[in-house]
């Protein structure tokens, strides 16, 4: 496997320095998927501007927490689940819903569970919805905004879980209690 380097304020080429630092100052250390990201600058850049992006998107915290999760999990990413659970914590949403998506088990309401199948259905089909799916998300509550939102979220999800399966990004020390493997 290759390796890949975990950078920091010092190692990063110079147009991820700044970002590197930023996220020290806000997070109190530079995540691993950052450190990892650094080589590519705008990588990192276009993935922190998804996330920034997404968060302020029409989506709740549970909302954003089901498409990001689902993605995570779909795509076993060994890095992403055990930190989105600690975001998810830090966002107030309920471990009935955390426990729900990382354990592949029914969400705690219809809403939520059409959220993650359409986010499934966006993932699995490259973006090919059939109708039928596409109704069903919308009848479930949900609006055409919120299917171009489902996108943004799959979108930024797929830098990160791509990239931790290319670099076996190592799971951050405050993340590592949230460890998981998807279930055979």
């Amino acid at each position: 496997m290759t390796e890949f380097t975990l950078h920091n304020e010092d190692t990063a080429p110079e147009a991820a320095k700044s970002m590197l630092a930023e996220a020290k100052k806000t997070n109190g250390m530079i995540p691993g998927l950052y450190a990892v990201m650094a080589e590519a600058p705008g990588l990192l850049e276009a993935y922190q501007k998804a996330g920034d992006l997404f968060m302020n998107s029409s989506f709740d915290a549970d909302e954003i927490t089901v498409v990001w999760q689902t993605v995570n999990v779909e795509h076993a990413c060994h890095y992403c689940v055990p930190a989105h659970t600690a975001i998810s914590k830090s966002m107030q949403v309920s471990d009935d819903i955390s426990d729900a998506l990382r354990n592949e088990t029914a969400l705690p309401n219809a809403r939520l569970e059409a959220l993650r199948t359409f986010t499934l259905n966006v993932v699995r089909n490259r973006g090919n919805v059939d109708d039928e799916a596409v109704q069903a998300f919308l009848d479930a509550g949900f609006t055409k905004r919120q299917i171009l939102e489902v996108i943004l979220g799959v979108s930024q999800k797929v830098m990160s879980n791509y990239t931790n399966h290319l670099a076996n990004t190592p799971v951050d020390k405050p993340f590592q209690k949230f460890g998981w493997q998807k279930a055979a």
